[in-house]
């Protein structure tokens, strides 16, 4: 069974978060990278049925330079090769191009995180599927493959749906598809010799322009009311949330 599995490096959930040049820029000064948490689930359940099952996993990473840190954290959990698009990730259409023409070499399966927790545009998957003409399912909770067939349960408004699909496919995962995997010693130091092939993008124009960053709004006073005074909570809804 082959396995591609699609990771992003993405600021950690910890980091402060700062724009430079007029807000036309993220600020990465000091902050801390790692995999997206929804591709760590995927990662995770490739090394699972790679060892279940047979078969090699091969991650990849739309990126620069500085994102292969984390490329040799997914070696070391258990991934066996690598591939880094040697481009900015700023565009989803764009990245499933990227993506798209790397499993055209002939993948069993698909797997990525439901969505990267930069930018949250949840559509990656489904791009990647169209332009395969292959199925795409998002979010899957549960994966297994038996022969050529898969059973998964999707999440789906008020509870879950279970559905079987035949190979290859798409997949966007999220928990609780796997446990999370941390590198033991012996994974950090042979993902040091594993390969990490570097390869150009082609084609896949941007769609998207960036004009600026904003930060949310901070955080407003919050106003306690007493259970019994429920017309007060009323006229306060009405007149000053105004959400009645």
């Amino acid at each position: 069974m082959k396995i591609l599995v699609c990771i992003t490096h993405v600021p950690d959930t910890t980091s402060k978060i700062a724009f430079t040049d007029n807000n036309t820029k993220f600020d990465s000064s000091g902050v801390q990278y790692i995999i997206g948490p929804y591709d760590d689930y995927a990662l995770a359940r490739a090394v699972e049925l790679k060892e279940a099952h047979g078969g090699s996993v091969t991650v990849l990473n739309v990126g620069t330079a500085e994102s292969e840190p984390t490329i040799r954290k997914a070696l070391a959990i258990g991934a066996d090769e690598a591939i880094r698009v040697n481009a900015e990730p700023t565009d989803s259409f764009f990245v499933a191009s990227q993506i798209a023409e790397v499993a055209k070499e002939g993948y069993d399966l698909i797997l990525m995180g439901r969505e990267s927790i930069d930018f949250n545009s949840g559509v990656v998957h489904a791009l990647v599927g169209e332009m395969l003409g292959i199925v795409s399912v998002s979010p899957v909770m549960r994966l297994e493959v038996e022969g050529n067939t898969a059973t998964m349960d999707r999440e789906i408004e008020g509870g879950k749906q279970t559905i079987q699909i035949d190979l290859p496919f798409v997949a966007g995962c999220q928990e609780p598809i796997a446990e999370w995997k941390i590198p033991n010693m012996r994974g950090i130091m042979t993902a040091r010799t594993k390969p990490l092939n570097v390869v150009e993008p082609v084609g896949g124009e941007k769609q998207v322009k960036l004009v600026d960053y904003e930060l949310p709004a901070a955080k407003g006073a919050v106003k306690i009311v007493a259970q019994e005074e429920v017309n007060e909570l009323v006229k306060m809804l009405q007149n000053e949330a105004k959400v009645l």
